[in-house]
């Protein structure tokens, strides 16, 4: 007899006897997806020699087929965010789903004794925009071998969930670059994201990046949190001016947070340009119709969640998608900088 005590076999033990990835031990227990011969013998071999059970949830997923997606958002706010659901939307629409779409903002999101209202349960797959769910829920998703593609974000350390990135690094180079070489700015403020968003942390490489390449010292109260968002943006501006900080241009993080710069700027008698220049990244509509037009970076906010869709969709045939899609993003010039006036 076996000890009572013996811990019951994990898909963690199989991945690890077999030498292979969770996922495809997943996909070898749903038999979804291609999986050559010999490993599919030494994750079976793996399963044998563990006696491990699968949890029936996992074994049945392929079986269960509801033709709708999910897509988690930590709020629906914003024309940033409005952009990814476009792209997402017209997506599934021509690929024959539909879609559910839930804010983790909510206070029952992050409750560990709550079921998520989104899931294996109810949908075939589940895009996911950074921040919405934690690293154990994906891991647990993963696990079982449930579709997820993640957008903004790269998956927890060893788990393989395909993701849809923007360049955000060779972005902001190119845009602090200009500032430097174009208009001979020095004192370049950088606005940050939220804390651990990778689009800011990317950004804040390539600020570093240009400023380095430039052999201009980092000094760290030009380095605000500016959260993507107009408000926190216009506060730290705010302090910036009462402090007296010299800035010859503000980095604003994102497009939203420039609204908050402008603001702050007018409001203390600052011209933009003249005074100091205001650049943003992501060129929503309203981007354009800022006063002065707001130079900035242009991501690919659509195409962002086309393509989230094509590889969930991907997953869901049980084919094998791009572990990562970096989509390009290019300058855009108008007037805030000192250009074109």
């Amino acid at each position: 007899l076996e000890p009572r005590n013996r811990a019951r076999a994990t898909i963690d033990d199989v991945a690890v006897k077999a030498g292979v990835s969770i996922a495809t031990v997943s996909r070898v227990i749903n038999q979804t997806g291609l999986v050559a011969e010999k490993t599919k013998g030494r994750v079976l071999a793996a399963i044998a020699e563990l006696n491990y059970r699968p949890a029936t949830a996992a074994q049945v997923l392929a079986s269960q087929k509801t033709n709708t997606i999910g897509l988690f958002l930590y709020e629906i706010n914003g024309e940033f965010l409005s952009l990814i659901i476009r792209g997402i939307e017209a997506a599934v629409r021509e690929n024959g789903f539909g879609l559910l779409i839930y804010s983790t903002l909510s206070p029952d999101a992050h409750d560990s004794t709550k079921a998520l209202p989104m899931g294996e349960h109810n949908t075939d797959g589940l895009v996911v925009f950074v921040g919405s769910l934690s690293d154990r829920e994906l891991r647990r998703l993963n696990d079982i071998g449930f579709p997820v593609v993640l957008m903004h974000h790269s998956p927890p350390k060893g788990v393989e969930i395909p993701s849809v990135m923007i360049e955000n690094k060779l972005g902001t180079r190119k845009m602090i670059d200009h500032l430097i070489q174009e208009h001979g700015c020095r004192r370049i403020a950088f606005l940050a994201g939220p804390e651990d968003h990778e689009d800011s942390y990317w950004r804040e490489s390539g600020y570093r990046e240009s400023l380095a390449s430039h052999e201009i010292p980092i000094d760290p109260e030009l380095i605000g949190m500016g959260g993507f968002n107009r408000d926190q943006a216009e506060a730290v501006t705010e302090k910036w001016l009462r402090d007296g900080v010299q800035i010859d241009a503000i980095f604003t993080g994102d497009d939203e947070a420039a609204i908050g710069v402008l603001t702050a700027l007018k409001n203390a008698g600052k011209h933009v340009p003249n005074d100091v220049a205001v650049v943003g990244f992501d060129d929503i509509y309203l981007a354009q119709h800022l006063t002065p037009p707001l130079t900035t970076v242009r991501a690919p906010i659509e195409q962002v969640g086309r393509e989230a869709i094509k590889l969930l969709v991907q997953l869901i045939n049980g084919d094998k998608p791009e572990p990562i899609v970096l989509l390009p993003t290019e300058l855009v010039i108008r007037q805030s900088c000192g250009c074109n006036q």
